[in-house]
């Protein structure tokens, strides 16, 4: 794993090389390499996880000069494809994953991706004629790669949004419909991000800028692959074991869900098997008594598999000081809670000397864990039979009738204008024509998940952990499920895997509601509470003239005479919120804002 930083037809300065470098240095501890020329630079951190010793970034082979890469994640099938590039004359100069990636350019082109199996975000410039930029993605989306084009054609890219403001030209101004996304949704939906001309190139992306052009970006073809025959559950035994083997030792972030006490299971086996050292398996709680009986059962699936298992306690005056940095690390608001979890755990990782884990990201699907539509009951009973207004009204980290009154009269005017995000969402999947449950599983798939991979890549990356993923390898998607035409399992459940190692009490144990204890936590006299008082109530708000700073004071002194779970949790949106302003102003000085479509929606009111 790296953290990677690029210009192309542009000019990046030294100082802007070395600062895009040193914000994403906790990625990558193992290294800093720098390859630059005339108009185009390359960069990473790395994070040696395989060939410790004399893997180096940038790469770049002696009988290929002309083409250089980077690369942030892993290639897996990194030995078949070595095999195959020395049967072509290709001279590879050590064994880490990444070094194969200029010759096997060299032999298909922009097509050299369909070749890769892993998790990867990759730039490589080719200066064998005019000089080419090209991009690529894994499958899933598992590597975040940030990029801004300009009118002129520059292109700059980086792992991280701190990295890539660290490049002058690139614009850190926020979009004027961003903050209503936000507390609509909670994050960022899908390839955009909160400022202006700044997005992530989409999973499977091919991107290629040269010839005076900008940066074109498409979905690449994938090779045709055979048909796959091992059940699911077997598969998912296979991937376990080959992402177990690495250089280093590799452990379990163990969470509330089915597919995380299968994956520790699995790969605690697995390590027995191996004769390798236990698994040790890491498990966060807020504590309290309601995280009891999910600290229990995530203990027991450890002293199943014979893990040596971590019970990581975040105490409430820890949140002062984790939540900013969580903050910093995302690059943008995130108003999951659940985001701190992550941060916590891979932090107790880290610390207890590992730099790869497995997560069980991805398995939600396999499990239909967690069912995001309201039944038609409850729609019916709750928005006459409407199930998108319900469902657009869960998503949101602030209620709508109290987000609404919080906005000041321009901005609200702007949104009759432009049209709120939750009329946007809900006319969006009005149109789908597909049944509902497809429907929302087409949304959240293409808009909600590709945010939830960009917190566990960043969040992992904070702590220089390299976090994978077997529940979203191929090889799991693609495998046949048992079952027979009379008695077909259900659908994508890979339960069989883990029969024979953990009860049916804890294999199929509900995973815990999604919540987190924001009343506690938020309540009068704590020290979050103390840090949201003191950022909300400052003057800070007043310049921004999107939310109402009396507004805001109402809801904070309600808070204080009377305590509710859903102010608390409007109240922690607007929190990370604008601690993330005051990081981005830190990062770069204020700019104005865009005000041309404010002063037309005004004109047009």
């Amino acid at each position: 794993m790296s953290r990677i930083f690029a210009s192309f037809a542009a000019r990046a300065t030294d100082s802007e090389l070395a600062a895009a470098s040193s914000r994403q240095a906790h990625g990558g501890r193992d290294g800093r390499g720098i390859a630059k020329g005339r108009g185009w630079a390359l960069g990473c951190n790395r994070l040696a996880s395989t060939d410790p010793e004399t893997g180096r970034q940038p790469y770049r082979l002696p009988h290929l000069p002309g083409i250089v890469a980077v690369l942030d994640g892993e290639i897996y099938n990194h030995h078949s494809l070595r095999r195959r590039l020395r049967a072509c004359g290709h001279r590879l100069v050590d064994r880490c994953d990444g070094t194969l990636l200029p010759a096997l350019y060299a032999e298909y082109g922009t097509g050299f991706a369909q070749h890769l199996e892993g998790m990867f975000a990759i730039a490589l410039i080719d200066l064998r004629a005019e000089p080419k930029l090209v991009l690529a993605t894994d499958e899933q989306g598992m590597k975040t790669l940030y990029y801004h084009t300009s009118a002129e054609g520059k292109v700059h890219l980086s792992s991280e949004l701190p990295g890539l403001l660290a490049f002058s030209q690139v614009p850190a101004q926020e979009r004027e419909a961003g903050l209503d996304e936000y507390l609509t949704t909670g994050t960022c939906l899908g390839n955009q991000t909160i400022l202006k001309g700044i997005r992530t190139l989409p999973p499977a992306a091919l991107a290629v800028a040269g010839g005076g052009s900008g940066l074109r970006v498409w979905r690449r073809s994938s090779l045709a692959r055979p048909a796959a025959v091992t059940p699911r559950e077997s598969a998912l035994q296979e991937e376990v074991g080959r992402l177990a083997r690495t250089h280093v030792p590799v452990c379990s972030v163990l969470t509330n869900e089915p597919g995380s006490r299968l994956l520790t299971a699995v790969a605690a086996r697995h390590q027995t098997e191996a004769e390798a050292a236990p698994l040790n398996s890491f498990h966060v709680s807020y504590g309290g008594r309601r995280s009891v009986a999910e600290q229990t059962a995530a203990g027991l699936v450890a002293q199943r598999g014979g893990a040596l298992h971590h019970k990581v306690i975040i105490s409430p005056a820890e949140l002062p000081e984790l939540l900013p940095r969580t903050i910093w690390h995302l690059g943008q608001p995130h108003a999951d809670p659940a985001a701190i979890t992550t941060y916590a755990a891979f932090r107790a990782v880290r610390q207890a000397g590992f730099t790869v884990a497995l997560t069980a990201e991805g398995a939600d699907p396999l499990f239909a864990a967690t069912p995001t539509v309201p039944s038609q009951e409850d729609a019916a009973r709750r928005d006459g039979g409407n199930w998108i207004s319900p469902y657009v009204e869960s998503l949101a980290a602030v209620p709508r009738p109290l987000r609404e009154s919080l906005y000041t009269a321009e901005y609200q005017e702007y949104l009759r204008f432009l049209g709120a995000t939750a009329d946007r969402l809900a006319a969006s999947l009005a149109s789908d024509p597909a049944d509902r449950s497809t429907a929302v599983t087409d949304f959240e798939t293409g808009q909600l998940f590709p945010a939830h991979l960009r917190r566990l890549d960043h969040l992992s990356a904070a702590w220089a952990v390299q976090a994978r993923l077997p529940f979203l390898q191929p090889a799991i998607a693609a495998a046949p499920r048992h079952g027979s035409a009379d008695a077909p399992c259900r659908p994508a459940t890979p339960y069989g895997a883990g029969r024979q190692l953990l009860p049916e009490t804890l294999l199929r144990r509900p995973p815990a509601a999604r919540t987190c204890p924001f009343e506690a936590m938020l309540a009068p006299g704590t020290p979050l509470m103390e840090l949201a008082h003191d950022t909300l109530a400052s003057g800070r708000l007043r310049g921004d003239g999107r939310l109402d700073p009396v507004a805001v004071k109402s809801l904070l002194a309600d808070q204080f005479q009377e305590p509710s779970a859903s102010r608390a949790k409007a109240l922690w949106a607007l929190l990370v919120y604008e601690l993330w302003n005051q990081e981005l102003h830190v990062l770069r000085p204020a700019q104005p804002r865009d005000d041309a479509l404010l002063e037309s929606a005004l004109a047009a009111a």
